[in-house]
C-alpha cells in the first residue's frame, strides 16, 4: 500500500538513478504466457485421485448465512438500488466478508471458489469509493482480455445512473481508440498487463494518478512473469494507495511475494475445498488412438448439452474443433491465435446456445462466466493443478450442479493400479 522508496521517480519504467528502462523487463525475448509451470505433467498428475470427486447433492450443501445484506451496506443509494433491482438481496460469502473491508480502505487478499461472485466483491465497494470522491482513479488488471471485458461489463451494469465511466484497454483491439477513450472522463481503467504496459510506455497512461489497484486472478498474472513489472508499477503509484488481490487459487510461491505488494492486508478465504462441492468430477480412461471417438460418443449423449472442452495448444484446439465439426457437432473454438472479434463471437455463440460445444485453451479458464455449462472436459491435462481448478470452475456455478471429466491416457500419465481398480468408471458407452 505504501511506497517504501519515497525518492523514486513516479515516471513508470524509470529507475531511481534516472536511467530509462522499458516496462517490458523480459530477459532475452518476449514473455511466454503459455509456459508450463511447476513440475512436468507426469510427476504432477500421477495421482489421478485429484480428478475424482463425487459432488454433494444440492440438498446437502449447507447454505451460507451472511452477516450483511446489500440493503444494510453503507454504500451509495443509487448503487444500492441498482443492486436490489437486479435481484440481489444477500451477498455471497466473499462479498459478505470483503465488501466491508474494501469500504474501510484495507488491502485485501481474497480467495474464494470459482463462480462465487468475486468480481462484485470489489466492483461494488470501489464504485461507492468513486461515488463519494470523483477524483478517485482505479486500475483493474486481469490476465486475459475476455476477463477484462467481463469485469468492465459488470462495472457498467452496477454503475447505471451514477455517471461513473470506465475505459477497457486490452490487446487485440485498436490501441488508438483506447487512447481516445482515455482522453475522455473516466475513473476506472480495466485492462490486461500487456496493453497497460504499452499505454504507459507510450506516455498515454499516468500510473501515478491511481490510488487503487486490483489484481483479479492475481496468482496467474504474477506467475506469468510480471513480478518485476508489478514492482515498478506499484512504486510509481502514490505513496498511499489501496491494493486488492482476488483469485480462486494462491500458490505457495505467490504467497511468499504477496507482502511485497500489500500493506498489512486482510486475508479473506472462503474456499472450503479446492473445487466447488457442486461439481461431480471423474476421469475417462482412453488410449491415444481411441480418445477422439470416446469424446464424440460422450458429446452425442443428451445430457451433454453445453460443454466446454480444454486443450493444451492453440493448434490442437483448432484441430479438435475442426474434427468435431466434421462429425456434425455444433462447435466453436477460442485460443490465442484468434483475433479479438473471433474470440468474442465464439464466446457469444456459446453463451447464446448457437453452438453447444466450445473448445478452448486456458484463455477461457480464468474468471469467464458462461451460464449453465453442464460439463467441462479436460481433453488434455492442464499444466498444473491450479489450472485444473480454474478450468472446471466454469461449471457448477451460481448454485447449479456441474460435471467435470478428465481424459487420462496411459501414454502421458502413470496411473496407480489401486486407483485404477477402486475408482474407475466405465465411460465407454
Amino acid at each position: 500500500m505504501y511506497n517504501k522508496n519515497t525518492n523514486q521517480s513516479h515516471r513508470f519504467g524509470k529507475r531511481p538513478s534516472g536511467k530509462r528502462t522499458s516496462f517490458n523487463t523480459n530477459r532475452g525475448g518476449a514473455r511466454n504466457f503459455n509456459r508450463p509451470r511447476g513440475n512436468n505433467k507426469r510427476s504432477q498428475f500421477n495421482d489421478i485421485s485429484k480428478f475424482i470427486n463425487k459432488a454433494l447433492p444440492m440438498a446437502e450443501i449447507i447454505p451460507y448465512t451472511p452477516t450483511n445484506s446489500f440493503a444494510d451496506f453503507a454504500i451509495d443509494e443509487c448503487l444500492k438500488q441498482t443492486i436490489l433491482k437486479s435481484g440481489y438481496s444477500h451477498p455471497t460469502p466473499i462479498q459478505d466478508q470483503a465488501i466491508p473491508q474494501v469500504l474501510n480502505g484495507r488491502d485485501i487478499v481474497g480467495i474464494a471458489n470459482t463462480g462465487t461472485g468475486k468480481t462484485a466483491a470489489f466492483v461494488i465497494p470501489l464504485l461507492d469509493k468513486v461515488a463519494r470522491d470523483k477524483r478517485q482513479n482505479i486500475l483493474i488488471l486481469a490476465p486475459t482480455r475476455e476477463l477484462a471485458i467481463q469485469i468492465n461489463q459488470e462495472l457498467i451494469k452496477f454503475s447505471q445512473g451514477m455517471r461513473i465511466f470506465s475505459v477497457c484497454t486490452v490487446g487485440g483491439m485498436p490501441i488508438y481508440r483506447q487512447i481516445k477513450d482515455l482522453q475522455r472522463t473516466h475513473n476506472f481503467v480495466i485492462g490486461t498487463p500487456g496493453r497497460i504496459k504499452d499505454l504507459i510506455n507510450r506516455g498515454k497512461l499516468n500510473i501515478n494518478k491511481f490510488e487503487t489497484i486490483v489484481l483479479d486472478e492475481s496468482d496467474r498474472m504474477l506467475d506469468m512473469g510480471f513480478v518485476n513489472d508489478m514492482r515498478f508499477l506499484m512504486s510509481a503509484m502514490p505513496k498511499k494507495h489501496q491494493t486488492l488481490f482476488f483469485s480462486a487459487t494462491l500458490s505457495d510461491d505467490i504467497k511468499k511475494i504477496i507482502n511485497d505488494f500489500l500493506n498489512d492486508p486482510i486475508h479473506i478465504s472462503v474456499r472450503t475445498t479446492d473445487t466447488a462441492e457442486s461439481i461431480d468430477q471423474d476421469v475417462v480412461y482412453a488410449q491415444k488412438d481411441t480418445k477422439f471417438n470416446l469424446l464424440h460418443n460422450l458429446l452425442i449423449q443428451p445430457e451433454f448439452n453445453k460443454v466446454l472442452i480444454f486443450g493444451q495448444t492453440k493448434i490442437g484446439v483448432e484441430k479438435l474443433s475442426g474434427l468435431l465439426s466434421q462429425k456434425g457437432i455444433k462447435v466453436k473454438s477460442i485460443h490465442g491465435n484468434k483475433n479479438h472479434t473471433q474470440r468474442q463471437q465464439a464466446l457469444k455463440s456459446f453463451k447464446d446456445n448457437d453452438v453447444n460445444v466450445l473448445v478452448a485453451t486456458d484463455v477461457a479458464a480464468r474468471g469467464i462466466d458462461i451460464p449453465n455449462v453442464t460439463h467441462v472436459i479436460n481433453y488434455e491435462l492442464p499444466s498444473c493443478y491450479e489450472d485444473y481448478i480454474h478450468r472446471i470452475g466454469r461449471t457448477g456455478r451460481g448454485g447449479n450442479a456441474g460435471k467435470a471429466l478428465t481424459f487420462v491416457c496411459h501414454e502421458t500419465t502413470k496411473v496407480s493400479a489401486t486407483n485404477n481398480n477402486r475408482r474407475k468408471r466405465n465411460w465407454r458407452r
